[in-house]
């Protein structure tokens, strides 16, 4: 995924205060080692004079001039080392202090992204997703199918296969999912475990209720004071790798008009950006809530997925409380 300027923006900031926290730190360690350690002072002192002297030396003709300052400063640097471990601190107590050794806190290593900033865009990606905390629980790690029988079962299989092809082909195809059926059959657990997968590939994720997602559409058309507010997360539902619509039909719709749905997901197909959506209602109440477009674009660019079964939700309840 390409970020994002804000998003990049944000992770180099994330390292700019690393690297302030990091030097006033280093600071703070120098200010106590030069008043606590007798003698450290001195021999760092000690170092700047001699280089000074020496450079003089070297400007004058002095060839030895190098030579003598490298083995002078590599002799007081040894003393200063030796007052630090006498003192009870490590021997490199006061050299430069980062969080990450390997890039020193740039994000780059020889003009490429190291490990760390490819860390740091995963954690942001998790951030704006709006289920970081929710994807800690609900992952294929604890995917079971032991809540499902017979055709129930069956169906459920298919659907997770379903899911991990669109995982493993989501970067060389386009595609959708469309989750629909009964309450508490595994729609939003499913939903997650794709979210999670992506994001930990490093793609852009963002969830939203139906509710909240409508309510963002509202204020983006409505709400002229506060319409700066939520440009950037307008832009998002465009932009954004996957966008996952949670609950269709839990939303408040008196102000929200079948066609701005449609332009979201006409938008989102235009641009080849893939889109999951997850509903309790059937696919004739879709038809008849969303109107004719909205349910042809579903039905001709999602793969639909039935859920049915069992409330899982209320059968690992029953289990909790039966220990």
């Amino acid at each position: 995924m390409a970020l994002t300027n804000s998003q990049y923006d944000a992770i180099m900031r994330e390292y700019e205060d690393r690297q302030s926290t990091n030097r006033h730190l280093l600071e703070k360690r120098r200010a106590y080692i030069f008043e606590h350690v007798k003698g450290y002072r001195e021999l760092s002192d000690s170092i700047a004079s001699l280089s000074v002297a020496q450079g003089k030396k070297l400007l004058s003709g002095d060839e030895n001039a190098m030579e003598d300052l490298k083995a002078s400063i590599s002799r007081l640097v040894s003393e200063k080392e030796l007052l630090l471990t006498k003192a009870g601190y490590p021997f490199d107590y006061l050299e430069a202090v980062y969080t990450c050794p390997d890039c020193k806190d740039t994000g780059y290593i020889d003009g490429r992204k190291c490990h760390c900033f490819k860390q740091a865009v995963i954690h942001l990606l998790y951030e704006q997703s709006g289920i970081s905390d929710m994807l800690e629980k609900e992952n294929f790690s604890v995917l079971s199918y032991n809540y499902h029988q017979g055709e129930d079962l069956e169906r459920f299989q298919k659907t997770v296969s379903e899911c991990k092809k669109f995982i493993e082909t989501f970067d060389s195809g386009y595609h959708n999912l469309f989750f629909y059926g009964t309450v508490g059959t595994g729609k939003s657990f499913l939903s997650g475990c794709i979210a999670r997968e992506l994001i930990e590939s490093g793609h852009s994720v963002i969830y939203f209720s139906a509710a909240g997602l409508f309510e963002i559409l509202s204020k983006n058309i409505f709400d002229y004071k506060n319409k700066d507010g939520t440009v950037g997360s307008y832009e998002n539902l465009n932009d954004c790798d996957l966008l996952i619509i949670d609950d269709l039909g839990t939303e408040y719709t008196k102000n929200i008009a079948p066609s701005v749905l449609f332009s979201l997901l006409n938008e989102r197909h235009l641009n080849k950006r893939s889109t999951i959506i997850s509903t309790n209602l059937s696919l004739e109440d879709v038809r008849n809530r969303y109107s004719d477009r909205v349910f042809s674009r579903i039905t001709s660019h999602y793969n639909i997925c039935k859920f049915t079964g069992p409330d899982i939700r209320m059968l690992q309840k029953r289990l909790q409380n039966r220990k």
